[in-house]
């Protein structure tokens, strides 16, 4: 009788890095798991989640939330992000991210910065965000327990799942630009992107946000990611990147 334990854990691939990320990327919510402040017992809440420019995912939570006090006491914790779709919930692709959560200061050019990549993806919460007991908390990823279904199981390290940023100040400056110019003047294109592109259904899309891997497009409650052929190190490649992109939508 052969005894040998045999690994469930898959060697991790090009594939399963992009599966892993997209299910960051493209995540409205998640459910964040860390320890209570009081008792140390588990306590798990449903928050939503937008990300950094590099993919580190980002969660705003008021003093008033048990899994705030939480994530100060203890700072280490687990996202787990992945919308079940029909059927079996247990069929389709989750990730279990864990993190350790850093507060980010307000009025800091990361405060800055991640306010207007949440709201570009939650616009509800500009109703809040700014209140004095809102902290936004990026969630630094140390590593990544991938299910990509049934038999489809992968460990990812943290330079599996985020994007390279030399300069994240830089990026968010044409950022903005590039997602107004867009929104304003290029909505078709948008359009394009998402229905020809990603294969979405119609409706009123539009431009999210932007880094170096890909963009984010939205509409109501739905998301899209769209990768891009090959990262980009400057972010004044975005412009010819994203025509390249419209005129590979038409030529389709």
């Amino acid at each position: 009788m052969n005894t040998e334990n045999k690994s469930v854990i898959r060697s991790t691939d090009d594939e399963a890095r992009l599966l892993a990320k997209g299910l960051i990327r493209s995540a409205r919510f998640g459910a964040l798991a860390a320890l209570e402040a009081g008792s140390g017992h588990p306590l798990a809440s449903r928050v939503s989640v937008a990300t950094d420019l590099d993919g580190t995912p980002v969660i705003l939570t008021s003093t008033l939330s048990g899994h705030t006090a939480a994530i100060l006491k203890t700072p280490a914790c687990s996202l787990l992000v992945g919308e079940p779709g029909k059927g079996d919930p247990l069929a389709h692709p989750r990730t279990s991210l864990f993190c350790n959560a850093e507060q980010v200061e307000r009025g800091s050019p990361v405060h800055d910065r991640l306010r207007a990549r949440y709201l570009a993806r939650h616009p509800k919460a500009e109703l809040y965000v700014d209140f004095g007991d809102f902290s936004f908390f990026r969630l630094e990823l140390l590593r990544a327990s991938l299910n990509g279904g049934f038999g489809k199981a992968f460990e990812l390290t943290r330079e599996d799942l985020l994007a390279p940023v030399n300069d994240p100040e830089h990026w968010a400056a044409f950022e903005t630009g590039a997602v107004a110019h867009m929104n304003e003047d290029h909505r078709d294109a948008i359009k394009l992107y998402a229905e020809v592109l990603c294969g979405a259904e119609d409706a009123n899309w539009r431009l999210a946000c932007l880094d170096p891997e890909g963009l984010d497009l939205v509409a109501g409650d739905r998301i899209e990611r769209l990768w891009f052929t090959e990262p980009l190190d400057d972010p004044k490649d975005l412009r010819p990147t994203l025509v390249a992109l419209a005129l590979q939508a038409r030529n389709e």
